[in-house]
């Protein structure tokens, strides 16, 4: 469905445009309600997942890994298959509990430590800074962000490489190196794909809830990493 000015012959060019303004406002309030509704079950399946001790890399982690991504991408195209129904939305909510497991193993290791709520805390604020930062600019900026999209994609493929070939190294400098890479790539994502919802290039709430939850999934966990590496206090 299209929100152009255009597919409205019969409507005047001035009242055409405040339209489409309305819509994408709308498109936009919707993306951050349903981001804000999909914490919930990322938290309650962290919750789930730390209490229980789940663990999907307790075997071999590279077998964890294709089975993850096999799992991410059958969510990514049933929710893009129903994104126009209120299926969409309760599948987006099923993989955003299942990525709240997934961040269970992580949030574990950093509740290990004697400061371990802080960090999370810590993760947690940090996270919802980058998101307003981005959230701002793209909603007032003037310029256009959204070319950046393709970079970023081939950036994110590298650090996903990066991520599978240090399964087998298990290098501390590379792990580190990937997180930092990966914070400024997804937050990069996150101004981007809001400006798209701004700009009218997305008026799917569903779909871009999801690029956007993917996006901020990332920079938290991966600061969340950082964070356990250089501020972890042992008993």
């Amino acid at each position: 469905m299209s929100y152009e000015p255009q597919s409205n012959p019969s409507m005047p060019y001035g009242r055409a445009g405040e339209f489409g303004a309305v819509q994408r406002n709308r498109v936009l309030r919707n993306t951050y309600a349903l981001l804000a509704l999909s914490m919930v079950p990322t938290v309650l399946g962290a919750w789930i997942g730390v209490t229980s001790g789940f663990s999907f890399f307790s075997g071999s982690p590279f077998i964890g890994f294709i089975a993850f991504m096999a799992i991410a991408f059958g969510f990514f195209f049933a929710i893009e298959r129903f994104k126009n129904s209120g299926i969409g939305v309760a599948l987006l909510l099923g993989f955003t509990f299942f990525m709240g497991l997934m961040l269970s193993r992580l949030i574990g290791h950093v509740l290990g430590y004697s400061n371990g709520a802080q960090l999370i805390m810590t993760a947690f604020g940090g996270t919802a800074a980058i998101f307003g930062v981005m959230a701002t600019v793209a909603t007032v900026s003037k310029r256009d962000f959204t070319g950046m999209g393709k970079f970023l994609f081939v950036g994110m493929l590298v650090i996903l490489v990066a991520a599978v070939a240090n399964i087998f190294l298990q290098m501390p400098a590379l792990m580190l190196t990937i997180s930092v890479l990966a914070i400024a790539i997804f937050s990069a994502f996150i101004l981007v794909d809001l400006q798209r919802v701004v700009q009218g290039g997305e008026t799917n709430y569903v779909t871009a809830t999801l690029g956007v939850y993917l996006s901020v999934y990332n920079v938290f966990s991966n600061l969340l990493a950082i964070l356990g590496i250089f501020g972890g206090e042992r008993e």
